[in-house]
């Protein structure tokens, strides 16, 4: 049993703010008299990246969603470039369906992946990720599998609200369907990207267009940020408890005006919708604020008949295979290729 520590925080332990974080220099953390270690069976090379950039955003665009925006499309930008040394693609931009898109396609295709396709519906709240966020998403599962990725630049809030993004997929799915048979076709997204592929399957569920051949959410599932992650995400990284109620879903701009009781909203509370859901990957990190309500996802699909595989990395946090410097991003780049490998029609 691990017992209380009184060693002494470093200056590690203040963020952008100036406010105190006790995170400590070996990636422990000070949860009261108690120090909690960073998990063993994580890589020494996600202790350091946990350690140096899982930080907040600066004071100065915290809560500001445009200025939020521009922030992390910086990061992005950064992490871009890092993918593409990493990894042989062309990237080139198009229209389909009427929607921005970019292709990103392996420099070395695998033939039998000819008659494939992934769509790609990057992360950022429903307010950021486009461009470089979708590249970051993209990339790595174009090379790693061998098969062309379309990032979809889906209509994003404050500006736009729901269904827009929905109507986006849709369309970009809707017209892939005329080159490439439904059971041929994947879907994967990470974090509002995860969310919005649920919403998607129920959206063309809705419409009466065929489902795809499987379908993969990272770091987020069909409902509404609950659970106990939601509360103890903030101190297993070495900040402040969350004070009163965690960020929801249904608070974002984007989806002001509709209604959570709404299928297309979140699938995940409408078991007759998630029956409808093709084979199913889920995957989260077990310092992931999303962690809950991805497993609880996991739970319900599998109560609905559907198959669905769970994959929960301990220690790693919201998104963390946009780090492709990790063995883990790694490990995750391999599950999405070996998955949408064994489920797409060939």
């Amino acid at each position: 049993m691990a017992t209380p520590t009184t060693a002494k925080a470093d200056m590690s332990d203040f963020d952008a703010k100036g406010a105190r974080r006790r995170l400590r220099s070996d990636g422990s953390v000070e949860l009261g008299q108690f120090a909690l270690p960073y998990s063993t069976f994580a890589s020494s090379e996600a202790r350091h990246t946990f350690i140096t950039q899982i930080n907040p955003p600066p004071p100065e665009v915290d809560g500001k969603l445009l200025a939020l925006r521009a922030h992390y499309e910086k990061q992005n930008d950064r992490l871009a470039e890092q993918m593409l040394a990493l990894f042989a693609v062309v990237v080139s931009e198009d229209r389909i369906g009427g929607v921005r898109v970019h292709r990103v396609a392996p420099a070395t295709p695998r033939p039998e992946n000819a008659t494939r396709v992934l769509i790609c519906l990057h992360g950022g709240g429903f307010t950021w990720g486009a461009n470089s966020g979708a590249l970051v998403e993209a990339i790595p599962i174009a090379a790693e599998m061998g098969v062309e990725v379309i990032a979809v630049d889906y209509r994003l809030g404050p500006e736009h609200r729901f269904p827009a993004a929905s109507e986006d997929v849709a369309a970009v799915y809707r017209a892939l369907l005329e080159q490439y048979a439904p059971d041929a076709i994947g879907v994967y997204g990470c974090s509002a990207g995860a969310i919005l592929t649920a919403q998607a399957v129920a959206w063309i569920a809705r419409e009466g267009l065929p489902r795809p051949g499987a379908i993969a959410m990272l770091c987020g599932g069909g409902g509404e940020l609950l659970g106990d992650s939601t509360f103890l995400t903030p101190s297993l990284e070495g900040f402040d408890p969350v004070a009163g109620e965690p960020l929801k879903l249904s608070g974002l701009p984007y989806f002001a005006g509709a209604s959570t009781d709404d299928p297309r909203v979140f699938p995940e509370r409408h078991p007759d919708v998630l029956a409808q859901f093709p084979p199913t990957l889920l995957i989260a990190g077990g310092r992931d604020f999303a962690v809950s309500s991805v497993t609880d996802m996991h739970l319900k699909l599998d109560a609905a008949g559907v198959e669905a595989r769970l994959y929960v990395f301990d220690g790693l946090w919201h998104a963390f295979q946009i780090f492709p410097d990790l063995p883990e991003s790694r490990r995750v780049y391999r599950i999405l290729a070996g998955f949408f490998d064994r489920q797409l029609a060939a």
